[in-house]
């Protein structure tokens, strides 16, 4: 049996018929992630960035790396004079001008083409070519515009960050790609990209090398230089992929495997350290006691978060401190004393497994001419204040929450999971780890339950979280804003897909994005 679960159905079917040809986990979650990056242009692309956990039966795990990095261009104290506060959700900071927000100098050194590519080599079995192909025709005759897309466009997530409609338009050629005569495609008109599909026709001519030292890369590095970007061609040209081991913990036995820092593992195996000395199934969900044990694990994890996690080439992390099972017993000690990016999941039917996140961020309305694809706004993120953790330096990566992960018991995988949203992506993905392990949840309730978050400030609920939850949170001494909506696209949308002790899989995508999940019982 195989199974791929992501936030768009048809990129899901496109990943499934790869499976039912013969393709691997790696394989079926590459293509897909090209197709994610036509019809759902402004969550990722390949002008993005991400990070994969790949399981394989024969070669173990392993982590490709592929987060966007300052280009060479950045000095640690340009924004400094500028800055103007912290986002509200820490996620990001606000500027003067909003230039770590949209425009060129938002822009990372974009990843994903290369991290794509290293998987494929690596552990694929179809080639470069077939990957890309089912893309190209989707850019080239175009798609219908779904709800989800268009509700992003129009959508103003408040006072931190420029207004979506605003952001996708901060340039002619990104203007030019998402209206028509000046007004954004509404649901279901049929959207078209040239440009992108003639880029992509490219990478399957030059190979991923185009885009970082061939006429891409030179397309780019002319656009940058022309409009005050950060990125040369030599970052462009000496861009690596990381390939690394994960960061591992356990959880009730269980053995976890995790993207370390800067992605968001530690945090999420700090925060599961945290509640593994309670009985949460005995608690229920939604409860008050279950809640609260929710949200101090996440605040306890969130405040080490700010201290702590950085670029590990730049900062020295001590991982194995925070990650001790006799730290998070300490926490629980004091604390009883008290009162957009997406993603993809796939495991195939010989068992291997991907969980792959990847992301333009919040997309920075930057398309250069003629490629036809927008580019990250991953400079965001940097702390525009020099000498902290997170400060901007040439060739860094900054702070992220993406966290794919999976579950083993002993050498069967149980979960695999991992969610697009920002800051709440580690927080998602806790909640649905402690849903199908604690509350013994299927996955598609594990994925739709009600949620909580708390990025240390004030408490967020789904409007589904009944009253005497949040009520019982306001007794305990947190300010709780009791969200309006029932699904709300605040929260993270976790991907999982969940193996039972007999080895048959069930997956699901979270219901608060459009939610695409293919399988097949007879796939060879």
């Amino acid at each position: 049996m195989a199974i791929i679960v992501c936030p768009q159905p048809q990129a899901a079917e496109v990943g499934l018929d790869v499976l039912r040809r013969g393709g691997n986990a790696v394989d079926a979650a590459v293509t897909c992630a090209f197709v994610q990056g036509v019809i759902d242009p402004q969550m990722c692309g390949i002008g993005g960035c991400g990070v994969m956990l790949v399981h394989s039966t024969q070669a173990g795990d392993s982590l490709l790396e592929f987060y966007g990095t300052a280009g060479s261009r950045v000095r640690e104290d340009q924004w400094e004079s500028i800055f103007i506060r912290e986002a509200a959700d820490r996620y990001g900071y606000v500027l003067e001008g909003w230039v770590n927000d949209v425009g060129y100098q938002s822009v990372a050194v974009p990843g994903t083409v290369a991290g794509l590519h290293e998987a494929l080599t690596r552990f694929g079995t179809i080639s470069w070519a077939e990957a890309i192909e089912p893309a190209i025709p989707l850019a080239r005759n175009g798609f219908p515009v779904t709800g989800y897309v268009h509700g992003f466009w129009t959508t103003d997530y408040g006072p931190d960050v420029v207004p979506n409609a605003q952001r996708i338009q901060t340039t002619p050629e990104a203007k030019a790609i998402y209206t028509r005569d000046g007004a954004l495609y509404a649901i279901g008109e049929v959207m078209v990209q040239t440009d992108l599909a003639r880029t992509l026709e490219t990478l399957v001519a030059g190979g991923a090398d185009v885009f970082y030292h061939g006429e891409v890369a030179d397309a780019i590095a002319a656009d940058f230089a022309a409009n005050g970007g950060f990125i040369t061609k030599e970052d462009l040209e000496s861009y690596q992929v990381n390939v690394t081991e994960p960061i591992r913990g356990t959880y009730r036995g269980l053995q976890v495997a995790a993207a370390g820092p800067p992605a968001g593992g530690l945090t999420l195996l700090q925060m599961l350290n945290f509640l593994e000395g309670y009985d949460l199934g005995a608690a229920g969900w939604p409860s008050s006691e279950a809640a609260r044990l929710l949200v101090e694990a996440m605040a306890w994890a969130v405040a080490d978060r700010e201290l702590h996690v950085a670029d590990p080439r730049f900062v020295e992390i001590p991982t194995g401190a925070l990650t001790d099972k006799h730290y998070a017993a300490k926490a629980r000690g004091v604390i009883a004393d008290r009162a957009d990016t997406t993603h993809v999941c796939v495991v195939d039917d010989g068992g291997n497994a991907v969980s792959l996140t990847h992301t333009l961020g919040s997309s920075s309305g930057v398309v250069t001419p003629g490629l036809g694809f927008g580019y990250n706004d991953y400079m965001n993120c940097f702390d525009p204040r020099p000498g902290r953790p997170n400060s901007l330096r040439p060739g860094k990566t900054r702070v992220t929450m993406m966290t794919p992960t999976m579950v083993f018991d002993g050498k069967k995988l149980r979960v695999c999971v991992g969610a697009p949203g920002g800051t709440k992506i580690v927080t998602g993905v806790l909640q649905v780890l402690v849903n199908v392990l604690d509350h013994e949840m299927s996955a598609v309730e594990a994925v739709s339950a009600p949620r909580v978050d708390f990025q240390g400030d004030v408490v967020q609920a789904e409007a589904r979280i009944p009253h005497v939850v949040t009520e019982g949170l306001e007794r305990f001494g947190y300010s709780v804003n009791r969200r309006t909506l029932n699904y709300d696209s605040y929260f993270s949308r976790p991907q999982v897909i969940v193996a039972d002790r007999d080895g048959f899989l069930t997956g699901a995508s979270d219901p608060r994005k459009d939610g695409g999940t293919a399988f097949d019982t007879e796939t060879k």
